[in-house]
């Protein structure tokens, strides 16, 4: 068909030419009216809302993701001020999710217990396996998924003996110490028989032996440290005992010996005896226990020992089982360690095959002394309970009211709880501040349980955190519950992490501006008070982190279908909520009991059992 020219009266007359100058115009004349669109239209908050939360949907490996993500809560909520509390809800109930998931990679991922960085690092002291975290701004930000088979975990008592294999299906630790009693794999689950490397018949037949020489059934015993735990069957089954045991090993080729012993119900964390004190404070144990943990107690000077006695309450219980006691070939080793406890003063009252057990002095040390191993006093302007990021010294710890904190002269269990510790008699109107603190919590106890329906002494609920512990109070009043909670002293805030000992509770140091040293998936319930003082530099008054950083990794070690509780302001718990649902929790807002501080309001979000699409399919 051929192509037809109309001429140009049939064409509409004469076409006009643009010309560069003309584009120019128009390109300004459109520039300047979407400005002012933008600026001064409610159309361009929100396209600014869409555009940040659609570039914080970008790869969790993208290093520009964590700004992107920060950027979506540090804009101001987008409601109208003309209708603030029909605004709020419109915000929470239009609010969508910003954080990515994780690769399925990370299913167990602990950002400062990670492989990969770790073992770039030096092994002298065992440096390399102690915390060693990413650098501000360093880590992404993602949500890690529950692995593929992942169920709602036994509840206690049960999860004692039996776990879910599906929630952590890792079978080499059964398979290198199944015949030792430690766990196997049966059916759908994990068994727990009770054993262990030094007690293969179980640990209630060893727990009994120790008691033909440690008073375990008195209540004179509360707080023991297992070091090495394994899959801490023996802190596990010491709680009929009513001692409560805090169980620790290192992240380490077996994988998940912490992850299981949580998973069991049963307190643990993850930690190494290298370079560093303990994060736990002076004092504090009346038990210490290590079956085969391998700790060279008498290498660098005695350095490990001297550690383990700033940790053991005067008066208290060493019980090392395995080498080098009476073991083959390490007969200097043996020799060595029954000196190292003689220069101390500790009284070795028992030896019985492979099992050695001392007893702390009641009194202060019997430093000074000539001892082969240069042991003498720590100075007296260093405070033993300093144990964040604290480095090792090959020094002995003196104990301030010492006859009044030892074995025998503390309360036994269970009064020391609510009886004020005198350790409090060191801070200013420690004891008024204590009852205080005691009465509050009863009372918000009972709140949460009757008003806001928290699910506190069910089945339901057992391993705990009080992220802001003081003195322990929220546990404390929890104590009838057939729930543990790990009571968190914030590093930077008084060290009264003592005083939570004293009371039979325990717990650790942290900084929340890190990751917590656990596992994904360990907690049933986190509960938070005034979390925005977390990270709150004292001096500057500026935030040392943000607390999108803080609720992802309470994200990372809550359950699903786990609890979080967070008590603040009015303004903290509306950005709270804001995060809470961008990282896929539903909220609940509510006001604080009738004697809360004025506004104080409480913020209960459940973290929803989600899964990776590609994990979804059965």
């Amino acid at each position: 068909m051929g192509l037809v020219t109309l001429p140009p009266s049939r064409r509409g007359g004469p076409v006009r030419q643009w010309t560069l100058l003309d584009l120019v115009s128009f390109a300004l004349f459109a520039t300047v009216f979407v400005f002012f669109l933008l600026v001064f239209t409610s159309l361009g908050d929100a396209l600014a809302a869409t555009g940040r939360r659609a570039l914080a949907r970008s790869s969790p490996s993208d290093p520009r993701q964590r700004q992107r993500i920060l950027a979506v809560f540090d804009s101001p909520a987008s409601f109208s001020s003309a209708d603030h509390s029909s605004g709020r809800q419109q915000l929470a109930d239009s609010a969508e999710p910003v954080v990515q998931a994780c690769p399925p990679e990370e299913v167990d991922h602990m950002p400062c217990e990670d492989p990969r960085r770790s073992s770039q690092l030096s092994r002298v002291m065992n440096f390399y396996r102690e915390r060693h975290c990413p650098l501000p701004g360093e880590a992404p930000l993602c949500l890690i998924a529950p692995p593929n088979g992942y169920r709602m975990p036994v509840p206690w008592p049960g999860s004692l003996n039996k776990i879910w294999h599906g929630n952590m299906p890792y079978d080499k630790l059964a398979e290198r110490k199944g015949h030792q009693g430690w766990m196997k794999e049966e059916g759908p689950y994990f068994i727990f028989p009770g054993g262990g490397t030094m007690f293969p018949d179980g640990a209630v037949q060893y727990i009994e032996k120790l008691g033909q020489f440690i008073p375990m059934k008195s209540g004179l015993l509360r707080t023991a440290l297992d070091i090495g735990c394994g899959v801490a069957s023996f802190g596990g089954f010491l709680l009929k005992e009513n001692i409560i045991t805090f169980s620790f090993a290192p992240r380490d080729s077996h994988k998940a010996q912490i992850q299981f012993a949580l998973e069991r119900g049963i307190p643990a964390f993850v930690a190494m005896l290298g370079t560093r004190r303990l994060p736990l404070p002076a004092f504090a144990f009346d038990l210490i226990h290590c079956s085969r943990c391998l700790i060279p107690f008498t290498a660098y000077n005695g350095t490990y020992f001297t550690e383990v006695d700033r940790l053991l309450r005067p008066g208290g219980y060493l019980v090392i089982s395995g080498p080098p006691v009476q073991w083959p070939n390490q007969d200097k080793e043996w020799s060595d360690l029954q000196s190292l406890g003689h220069a101390l003063c500790y009284e070795l009252i028992a030896v019985d095959s492979n099992t050695a057990i001392w007893k702390k002095p009641t009194e202060s040390s019997c430093l000074p002394n000539h001892n082969e191993f240069g042991l003498d006093l720590c100075s007296n302007t260093e405070n033993p309970n300093e144990a964040w990021y604290f480095k090792l010294k090959n020094c002995v710890s003196e104990v301030s009211l010492g006859s009044h904190i030892s074995v025998g002269s503390v309360p036994q269990w269970p009064e020391r709880v609510s009886k004020p510790p005198r350790r409090l008699s060191l801070i200013k109107n420690g004891i008024n501040i204590f009852e205080a603190d005691s009465r509050r919590w009863a009372r918000r106890i009972i709140y949460y349980k009757k008003t806001l329906g928290l699910r506190l002494g069910t089945a339901e609920i057992r391993n705990v955190m009080d992220m802001n512990a003081l003195f322990g109070g929220f546990g404390a009043a929890l104590l009838r519950d057939p729930i543990w909670v790990m009571n968190v002293v914030p590093a930077r805030k008084p060290l009264t992490l003592d005083i939570i000992y004293d009371r039979g509770l325990i717990g650790v140091y942290h900084d929340w501006c890190e990751a917590f040293s656990t596992y994904p998936r360990t907690y049933d319930l986190i509960h938070v008070n005034a979390i925005s003082s977390l990270i709150r530099d004292s001096n500057s008054g500026q935030d040392r982190c943000h607390v999108v950083d803080v609720m992802v990794e309470m994200d990372r070690i809550l359950r699903p279908e786990g609890k979080a509780v967070m008590r603040d302001s009015p303004e903290a718990i509306e950005k709270l909520a804001r995060v809470a649902r961008a990282i896929r929790w539903s909220v609940a807002v509510h006001d604080g009991e009738p004697d809360s501080l004025a506004g104080e309001k409480i913020l209960v979000a459940t973290k929803t059992f989600w899964k990776l699409p590609a994990l979804s399919r059965s």
